[in-house]
């Protein structure tokens, strides 16, 4: 068994071939967090995962999606339809939302900083109004004793700094850092995810120095699909290889191979580490 702590089957590129997707996902032994990045999606998330087993869900507005006029909001084809100007944070709609039995986190939510505006004074005024949705999402984590799912771009700094200020539990997802950033989440209780950026960019001594009570393996499918998935598949003809849950295991074998130990000794340590945090349970 292996968990995908992150996923996001909720989104557009699956619209075509869900249910042999999770059919797949499920042949492969893989049970998998459906992750929300607006109200939309996370909506769309708690509906699979109250459909199918071996399917949870979390509920929470992605940075991008704040509302704001300082920059112009992109659009992604591969999750769905935009709201041209954004979402205000609505913290009543989102505890709603959490009430489903299959809600075991509040994310993803954190910073992101790689799109920014023009001028100090804009960049500055963004990034308050990222910090201000991020507090309120972790305030109703705290609220619902849920564990948070933490997106963190070009931000390290500014995300340790909150969550240092606050005592939650949760995931530092796609981790793209250093073994000194690592420790310093880790120091606050944070495990780390690992997904396919590893096979893009060099953080192996990152995860070397990870602890292994401390990893959770991830896809955030449908992108950052590992090499060796593309390698064995044929590519689309719009040359785009779209990752899939059952993925992960390409994840768990790299990191494997960094630590020195056999891919079933991640498998059962990374399962364990997803139970413990998200309390996911194959009877809910």
């Amino acid at each position: 068994m292996l968990i995908d702590t992150h996923s996001h089957l909720n989104f557009k590129a699956y619209d075509g071939d869900r249910d042999e997707v999770i059919k797949k996902t499920r042949e492969a032994g893989v049970v998998c967090i459906d992750v929300g990045t607006k109200y939309e999606t996370s909506k769309k998330a708690i509906e699979l995962a109250e459909k199918y087993e071996g399917i949870f869900a979390s509920v929470g507005m992605h940075p991008f999606h704040i509302k704001t006029d300082l920059l112009k909001l992109r659009t992604d084809e591969s999750e769905g339809n935009f709201t041209p100007f954004g979402e205000d944070f609505n913290e009543e709609k989102y505890k709603e939302l959490a009430k489903s039995k299959k809600v075991v986190a509040i994310g993803e939510i954190g910073l992101d900083y790689y799109y920014r505006p023009k001028g100090s004074t804009k960049k500055e005024q963004f990034k308050q109004k990222q910090k201000e949705v991020f507090i309120q999402q972790l305030d109703l984590a705290k609220d619902l004793n849920l564990p948070v799912i933490v997106h963190c771009r070009m931000a390290f700094d500014d995300v340790y700094e909150i969550l240092r200020e606050r005592s939650l539990r949760g995931v530092i997802h796609s981790f793209t850092g250093t073994i000194e950033e690592v420790k310093r989440f880790i120091d606050l209780g944070y495990y780390i995810g690992i997904n396919g950026i590893i096979f893009k960019l060099n953080i192996d001594e990152a995860i070397k120095g990870c602890p292994l009570d401390k990893i959770l393996i991830e896809t955030d499918c449908p992108y950052l699909t590992p090499l060796p998935a593309v390698a064995l598949a044929k590519e689309r003809p719009e040359g785009y290889m779209r990752n899939e849950p059952s993925f992960v295991k390409y994840v768990a074998e790299k990191i494997a191979e960094l630590k020195g130990i056999s891919f079933g000794e991640i498998a059962d340590i990374t399962t364990t580490n997803a139970k413990r945090l998200f309390g996911v349970d194959q009877s809910r």
